[in-house]
């Protein structure tokens, strides 16, 4: 090697971000694989060396590595101390003396070698960048264009990788469009072998989260904040937000100007259905806006069990529990309580079964005492006899 190859190397460094004291290293243990392969016919020392690299001049220098000790037994890998002391007046026992032992020939094998090091090096490094890149995105929104459908999975571009989405990441009511644009979620970044392998989502609630913080000012700064999602993608969606500043209307914030914030979600999501709840410390009361568009009269909770009794007027029944459910589930996930809806007239119908029992229970403890007190007074009449 010579100092324009040093040269080279040095940009290199520089311009890929490779550690030059790691690529150096790298360079000088491949370099000792190759003289122990190519030269260890010829040079008995050649299992114990070390290579040195002038980082300047691109000089190289093979070392043969030897104890220092009083009596050699092993010529490959001990000296004498006499001879050490002629190399270098300084050395004991013990100490490691470096004995050059460089081939004529061997800068043209190391220059070989050092290009292939220098090559894998490189990629390896571009990887690592790019999987760095990418893992900091984790967790957050990315915008991607369709490539391809492949036995279930979607392609999409994300600039410098291709990105994955899965079955379980896709919307039923999504066609995915060669070069179609969509904001995607990042759901999980893996460094493999052949680099980074980027999953991403449209299904997943932080896509909603994300876009949210996009488009309301007032998430991304923090005034307002996202307590808790639920989701079914592509149908509907729950999202409970809370101000920390009293003259801000939490639900007035995301929902926008005119609509504008939430509707530019809703078209994201394929018109998919969005209920902006108020979250509240009290459990009746954020359970109640859960169930929303329904208006529910009474809430009891049971805290120990998390669970929560509604009652609501009987027109709006079907309303809270929703098409198959989905209302009141939606409501259940984004509370994360247990919820039992009766309407009206159920409530007071049970309520009024529960007081017949109840009066009938009454009913028969006072027959038991009539019969008693029969029983006590004919003794009382035998006794008098």
């Amino acid at each position: 090697m010579n100092e324009e190859f040093i040269g080279a190397l040095k940009e290199i460094v520089k311009e890929k971000g490779i550690c030059e004291d790691l690529l150096f290293t790298t360079i000088e243990d491949a370099m000792v694989a190759a003289y122990k392969k190519n030269y260890a016919n010829l040079n008995t020392s050649a299992q114990n060396v070390k290579i040195s690299i002038n980082r300047e001049s691109g000089e190289i220098h093979v070392y043969a590595q030897k104890v220092v000790v009083d009596e050699v037994y092993d010529e490959v890998t001990e000296i004498s101390l006499e001879e050490a002391k002629e190399l270098n007046p300084k050395n004991e026992v013990d100490d490691i003396v470096d004995l050059e032992v460089t081939p004529k020939n061997f800068g043209r094998v190391a220059a070989q070698l050092a290009k292939q090091v220098v090559t894998q090096r490189i990629k390896e490094a571009e990887r690592n960048i790019i999987y760095d890149e990418y893992k900091q995105q984790e967790f957050d929104i990315i915008t991607g264009t369709i490539l391809r459908k492949d036995k279930g999975m979607v392609f999409v571009t994300l600039g410098k990788l291709e990105g994955i989405i899965g079955p379980n990441e896709q919307m039923s009511n999504e066609e995915y469009k060669f070069n179609e644009k969509l904001k995607l979620y990042i759901v999980e970044v893996k460094n493999t072998s052949k680099g980074a392998q980027i999953h991403v989502s449209r299904t997943h609630p932080g896509l909603v989260k994300r876009l949210f913080e996009l488009e309301v000012p007032e998430i991304f700064n923090g005034v307002v904040e996202i307590k808790s999602i639920s989701r079914e993608a592509g149908s509907r969606s729950k999202i409970a937000v809370y101000s920390n500043d009293e003259e801000v209307d939490p639900m007035g914030a995301c929902v926008g100007p005119k609509g504008v914030r939430v509707q530019n979600i809703v078209n994201e999501l394929r018109n998919e259905k969005i209920d902006i709840i108020k979250w509240s410390k009290d459990p009746g009361e954020f359970i109640s806006n859960a169930l929303s568009p329904a208006k529910v009269l009474s809430a009891e909770v049971d805290e120990n069990t998390k669970s929560a009794r509604i009652v609501v007027d009987d027109n709006q029944l079907s309303l809270a529990i929703g098409k198959e459910g989905q209302n009141v589930r939606l409501a259940a996930k984004l509370t994360n309580w247990k919820i039992d809806i009766k309407s009206k007239s159920q409530k007071e119908a049970l309520d009024a079964e529960e007081e017949r029992l109840l009066n009938n229970e009454d009913l028969v403890i006072d027959e038991e005492v009539v019969t008693d007190l029969s029983e006590i007074e004919s003794q009382s009449e035998e006794i008098e006899e």
